[in-house]
């Protein structure tokens, strides 16, 4: 049975730039329902048994079932997408990436400062619900996408991305604070991104 990632802060933590409410909606409510929406079409795919989520999401062909095909897309993306969300946000998050990382971002991008205008970008641009991420592959080398809905590059590109950081662009996740000014959150989640949980994440994925 799979959980939700466990909050290092509180729901107010994050202000003023993710406001309580919003979090306690997103966390308790959107992410919540699909952590069990998940575990409750698994029951009925007992051959998924054991599996981690990254093997499920990379492997959804094998699901024969086209409605539990769907429903494990939606609720396992939405799973995965807010367990990395939420895990890497921080109320000492913020600055620039170090290390390995900040070192690679450098080379694939020129600078953070790229990085940030192309992820603000793909976020922007995301056209109804969806993610923009910054992902690698196995050798390292960052790239920045974007995907519809609760997708992310585990299902688009079957494994070859290993999703690091995510801005999730559903409107859940900034309505209630910035109403349908979407660019005003993107810009404001920058002062919360956990840089050194990117970092780990990265380093787990090579």
């Amino acid at each position: 049975m799979f959980e939700q990632v466990k909050l290092t802060y509180d729901f107010n933590a994050l202000e003023p730039h993710i406001d309580e409410l919003t979090m306690q909606t997103h966390y308790g409510k959107h992410h919540a329902g699909y952590t069990n929406n998940l575990n409750s079409a698994l029951e009925k795919l007992p051959g998924l048994q054991g599996k981690s989520i990254e093997e499920i999401l990379i492997n959804l062909g094998e699901i024969e079932d086209a409605a539990l095909q769907r429903t494990v897309r939606n609720n396992g993306g939405g799973y995965y997408n807010h367990n990395l969300y939420f895990a890497t946000l921080s109320p000492n998050g913020g600055g620039e990436p170090r290390g390995d990382l900040g070192s690679q971002i450098k080379k694939d991008f020129g600078s953070f400062e790229e990085l940030q205008k192309t992820l603000t970008a793909h976020a922007a641009g995301v056209f109804g619900s969806g993610w923009a991420w910054l992902s690698t592959d196995r050798d390292g080398k960052l790239v920045v996408s974007s995907t519809p809905n609760q997708d992310n590059p585990l299902m688009v590109e079957g494994g070859k991305l290993m999703p690091i950081f995510g801005i999730d662009v559903w409107e859940h996740a900034y309505y209630l604070k910035y109403k349908n000014v979407r660019m005003d959150y993107i810009n404001a989640i920058f002062n919360v991104v956990d840089w050194d949980k990117v970092a780990e994440f990265y380093q787990k994925a090579l």
